[in-house]
């Protein structure tokens, strides 16, 4: 099998994966809409080029050219990205800080870092490697606190608890809470765009 049939696999894999995941916690549409940006050309050309197996091609490509294109054009397009939300401080003496992220996106980002360990680990993989490679890495520096306090709670919960009661609890306590606010919100404009029709089709009548 060559390289981008590999690499193909790989993110199919993943993708199959952060969707399952996405949808046992009711996030429908983000989990058909994660990382469809992986197959455009920019960034399926340099994963495929880059191709590891066992690691992500971002940190090959970065290692020969001092940069990653694919990673440069992905989190500039992916919100569930910690760095899509990194901007300059209003406090102009902290220069660039990591922003609030909107929940649903941290809780895709959740989805994503349990579904890249699955990919990578295969067979090896258990509930407590999210954590420990979240703890080994540079995300919490860069994370906004809210952010941060919030996905810590969720990768602790999964390594002590497991996925089952993990996603139960975003499912009921976290998603169906967001889901009713929004509809609390946007309702009204809803019905009032029935409304509006109607009495425009009883005009034409």
């Amino acid at each position: 099998m060559m390289k981008w049939q590999k690499h193909l696999q790989t993110i199919n894999q993943h993708k199959m994966a952060v969707l399952k995941h996405c949808f046992a916690v009711g996030l429908y549409y983000q989990g058909i809409m994660h990382d469809l940006s992986k197959y455009s050309w920019t960034e399926f050309s340099m994963g495929a080029k880059y191709y590891q197996g066992n690691r992500s091609p971002n940190d090959a490509e970065r290692e020969d050219k001092g940069y990653t294109s694919s990673w440069l054009h992905h989190k500039g397009r992916n919100k569930h990205h910690l760095e899509y939300w990194i901007d300059y401080s209003v406090d102009k003496s902290k220069g660039l800080v990591g922003c609030r992220m909107p929940k649903r996106y941290v809780i895709e980002m959740f989805c994503d870092r349990i579904a890249a360990c699955k990919v990578y680990n295969g067979e090896n993989y258990d509930q407590t490697q999210p954590l420990a490679y979240y703890q080994r890495g540079r995300a919490g520096k860069l994370l906004h606190e809210e952010s941060k306090a919030l996905l810590e709670k969720y990768l602790t919960m999964l390594a002590e608890e497991g996925e089952e009661k993990t996603f139960a609890f975003i499912r009921n306590h976290e998603v169906i809470p967001m889901r009713r606010q929004w509809f609390k919100k946007y309702l009204p404009f809803v019905l009032r765009a029935v409304d509006i029709w109607n009495d425009q089709k009883s005009c034409e009548e």
